[in-house]
């Protein structure tokens, strides 16, 4: 496993060449920290890899990973399209600066006045079920417009069963059967469809079940132009790529990885004749699953039943290890060189029994006002973040070579109280 955990001389971890005992004192805690450079460096390693062996490729960002402003106008400098999933998101994006060309949306269970918002915005649309296509041409006037199909092939893979997205058991999509059949009555009811989908999960670091899924997609696809005559302009392959969050995960191969899928995609696009439509494909955690921290103040240390690391924040700050049973590496921040002695729980300031961190984790001996540093904080960290026990949402930190800029302030508790109203009535 490749922690990407830099040491400094003091002996304190540093992300993105700044010092996190300087930032913690700067910024208080809890403090989420991200790291520019390797945003930069993660996305360009993806859209190189896939380049080398296809050139008309494009990424499209999975929003939903994290939606930070910042990290928003960083990837639309370096030319990434965006994959929104919500009306909210399409918003997000067109305010950081993405055009609507740039931004592909796929909505599931989605109201006619969200189908009506984004097609507004002139955004790409992708269609996730038969109800939402026939509410689009109603509320709609087709003549012709563009739109892309979600399809499940049948194949589901991830880190847990709750991110695993494809498959008989998904709600996402529609089915390989009668794929052609809806392709045809998009074309009846005037659209234009010009793109295939799928998605079959996220955190996946074997490369076997999404070569299995690109195979699956790749016949449906070629069945569709096939069986109603469809010019394919694009086909996207979703997200999924996931990061080693725990010490016996490995880095996936990326570039092994594109060169396997793109080897498949070319030999299908050859065997049923399809041309050669852009190659689309959705990473979101691989680009900024590991390019942040979340730092945490040790405040309290408790020997009971266990030995209990009591820390500043709960999973109303990182939701994922009691949502998803989720590893995250933790490390004393200001000890990173100490030699890991005691066995400990991470605890949060949450009233729930589930508010843990890490259990039984081996770490160096912990003291009141130590800094943890928990890795890989990039995604889906703030994103699911809540105001869960009335705990204000936590800041966020910039980092680029040493330098830190404030990118989200901390809220306040007067901010709990946003946009709600008391009655008259009920005022003293």
């Amino acid at each position: 496993m490749d922690l990407n955990l830099k040491i400094n001389q003091k002996g304190n971890v540093e992300i993105g060449g700044a010092d996190t005992i300087s930032l913690a004192e700067e910024y208080g805690t809890p403090l989420y920290v991200i790291d520019e450079k390797r945003i930069r460096d993660n996305y360009n390693r993806v859209n190189n890899a896939f380049t080398k062996y296809y050139k008309n490729f494009k990424i499209f960002y999975a929003e939903k990973a994290n939606t930070n402003l910042a990290v928003m106008r960083i990837l639309e400098e370096e030319g990434s399209s965006i994959d929104a999933v919500s009306p909210g998101e399409v918003y997000t994006a067109l305010e950081t600066g993405f055009t609507p060309d740039r931004i592909l949306f796929t909505g599931n269970n989605i109201t006619n006045e969200e189908l009506k918002y984004v097609y507004e915005q002139e955004v790409i649309l992708n269609i996730d079920s038969i109800s939402a296509l026939k509410r689009l041409a109603k509320i709609t006037s087709p003549n012709g417009l563009k739109l892309s199909f979600r399809v499940n092939p049948n194949v589901g893979a991830g880190h847990h069963d709750h991110c695993i997205t494809g498959g008989p058991m998904s709600k996402f999509g529609i089915m390989e059967e009668e794929a052609a059949d809806v392709y045809n009555l998009a074309k009846d009811l005037g659209f234009n469809p010009i793109g295939m989908h799928s998605h079959i999960g996220s955190g996946i670091l074997n490369p076997e079940p999404f070569k299995l899924a690109t195979e699956s997609m790749m016949n449906i696809a070629g069945d569709v132009a096939a069986n109603a005559n469809i010019d394919f302009e694009f086909l996207d392959f979703g997200g999924g790529l996931g990061i080693p969050y725990t010490p016996e995960e490995n880095l996936l191969d990326i570039d092994n990885f594109a060169k396997e899928i793109v080897g498949i995609y070319k030999s299908k696009l050859n065997e049923f004749g399809i041309g050669k439509p852009a190659m689309y494909i959705e990473p979101g955690r691989y680009i900024v699953g590991d390019a942040a921290y979340l730092l945490l103040r040790v405040n309290s240390v408790k020997q009971s039943y266990r030995k209990f690391i009591g820390v500043d924040a709960g999973f109303n700050t990182l939701l994922r290890p009691a949502m998803y049973d989720s590893y995250h590496h933790i490390v004393v921040a200001n000890k990173a060189n100490a030699t890991p002695t005691e066995k400990v729980d991470i605890a949060g300031n949450v009233c729930e029994s589930g508010d843990l961190f890490a259990r039984d984790r081996i770490l160096p001996k912990i003291e009141e006002g130590d800094l943890i540093a928990i890795l890989n904080a990039g995604a889906y960290a703030f994103s699911m973040s809540s105001q869960y026990n009335s705990r204000p949402r936590t800041a966020e930190v910039l980092v680029n070579n040493g330098e830190s800029e404030l990118v989200r302030e901390r809220e306040t508790y007067k901010d709990l109280f946003n946009n709600q109203i008391i009655p008259e009535r009920l005022k003293k």
